[in-house]
């Protein structure tokens, strides 16, 4: 029988979640994305040493601009082993701020296209605060397409929607982690709060008609990414992936674009600001995600100070 892999490659595109090249190279996925905790991982290996170096060499006494490359150097490398889009990462302590995000941004797609790779391969990850939001909207105006991340509630996903972003990521694993310690309650299949998450948004994309992909990310188990077989497309850790492989058995379909959703909703900041202040859950991953990001960008950054 097909491996549940095989099968799950039918329905949905699979994004693989690592910045190891080696990894890329044997997992064969459409596309993959990094971000800070991804680079100072893949930092610390071997095999990047030389292009750590490179950096260095190149933005002497500038640990920003060096990690920015190093970051570009890694998309690079991956770019050359997938078919499809490299997501690099704006700096998380931007998350609050429109103008300097977009200015990152704009950093990011010149220093790929210095380097022979245009901007139909790449997508530009930005938190899904109101602010990031707004830069994306201006920047798919330009025709440089984004990816929001660190989306957690209803409204961030509702928002993305209608400022016409390109793709969503919402955190499936790290939502369940908050109710799990939250109600003491462990959750599985159709029951995970994650996948409820998902599900409830790919269904109002669909039935709205937004254009916007929805690609379910940060998954801890199989049965999380099993419960979204449909879904656009899924980032999953070759950790996962492998153990999806080795498996056998049907993997039935749960997501499709027929299924009904709910009526569009619009959001003004206000709006968004207290729908999302609503979402306990949601307020806090936030937070805490950007600060988690922002402490790894400050120690890929010492490695070249």
């Amino acid at each position: 029988m097909t491996s549940r892999l095989e099968q799950l490659k039918q329905y949905t595109t699979l994004v693989a979640d690592t910045g190891d090249v080696s990894l890329i190279a044997s997992l064969k996925p459409q596309d993959a994305t990094t971000n800070p905790s991804l680079l100072l991982k893949a930092a610390q290996q071997e095999q990047y040493a030389g292009l750590l170096q490179q950096a260095r060499d190149a933005y002497k006494g500038d640990a920003g601009q060096a990690a920015t490359a190093f970051a570009v150097a890694v998309g690079l490398e991956i770019s050359r082993l997938i078919p499809g889009r490299i997501s690099t990462e704006v700096d998380a302590r931007l998350s609050f701020d429109e103008e300097a995000t977009y200015a990152a941004a704009l950093q990011l797609i010149e220093a790929y296209q210095a380097k022979g790779l245009g901007k139909e391969r790449i997508l530009i990850k930005i938190a899904s605060t109101w602010e990031g939001i707004r830069a994306a909207e201006r920047l798919e105006k330009q025709g440089i397409q984004t990816n929001l991340t660190l989306l957690f509630s209803f409204a961030q996903a509702a928002a993305c929607a209608d400022a016409g972003v390109f793709l969503i990521s919402p955190f499936v694993g790290r939502i369940y982690d908050w109710y799990k310690k939250s109600t003491g309650q462990d959750y599985s299949g159709l029951d995970d709060p994650g996948v409820q998450s998902v599900s409830r948004i790919y269904r109002y994309y669909k039935s709205n008609g937004f254009n916007t992909v929805v690609m379910g990310a940060s998954f801890r188990n199989l049965g999380q990414i099993e419960a979204l077989a449909g879904c656009d497309r899924l980032t999953i850790s070759p950790e996962l992936i492998s153990q999806l492989a080795a498996l056998d058995g049907p993997l039935p379909r749960l997501l499709s674009a027929e299924q009904a959703g709910e009526a569009r909703i619009e959001l003004n900041e206000a709006a968004f600001r207290w729908a999302h202040n609503e979402d306990a859950m949601a307020t806090e991953k936030l937070a805490e995600g950007i600060r988690a990001f922002a402490v790894d960008q400050r120690k890929l950054e010492a490695l070249f100070a």
